[in-house]
């Protein structure tokens, strides 16, 4: 499976139905009918549009068993996740990464195992850290240019 290299965007409404289809591997329309339409209140027309657009788009596959059609994911979870985070990431100031990855953490609950993961993460980071990191925006599209000498 690849990334999200098929030069495509998930809409909100398309992530709630690739989650099923991630928790479930093969996936029948029925299965995530009944899911989304307690969870979401949609209609089964709305959701079987979804999955539509989600094979157009190439993030779904689809194979008809009978009168039944078996859904499976062109991409990854996890990457598709970290693809996500990366688009965020890249919309904001370099500089404005940290507060927004902290920002996160304090937001959120996690496990102690969560938390001995990113300690070990951030101090293998600290070896690489930087006195200050560089702004990457063009002038004027963020506040850094008022700092800038």
């Amino acid at each position: 499976m690849s990334t999200i290299e098929l030069n495509t965007s998930i809409t909100d409404a398309e992530w709630e139905v690739m989650r099923v289809v991630w928790a479930n591997d093969l996936v029948t329309s029925r299965t995530v009918i009944s899911v989304l339409k307690e969870k979401m209140n949609w209609t089964e027309s709305t959701i079987k549009t979804i999955l539509g657009r989600l094979v157009e788009k190439g993030v779904l596959n689809t194979e008809q068993e009978g009168r039944k059609f078996i859904y499976t994911a062109n991409i990854v979870e996890k990457e598709a996740v970290r693809d996500y985070a990366e688009d965020i990431f890249n919309r904001i100031c370099n500089k404005k990464v940290g507060n927004v990855i902290g920002s996160i953490i304090e937001n959120h609950v996690l496990s102690f195992d969560d938390i001995d993961r990113l300690e070990k993460i951030l101090e293998i980071k600290k070896s690489f850290a930087v006195e200050e990191v560089d702004c990457n925006c063009p002038e004027r599209q963020c506040e850094c240019h008022l700092h800038h000498h």
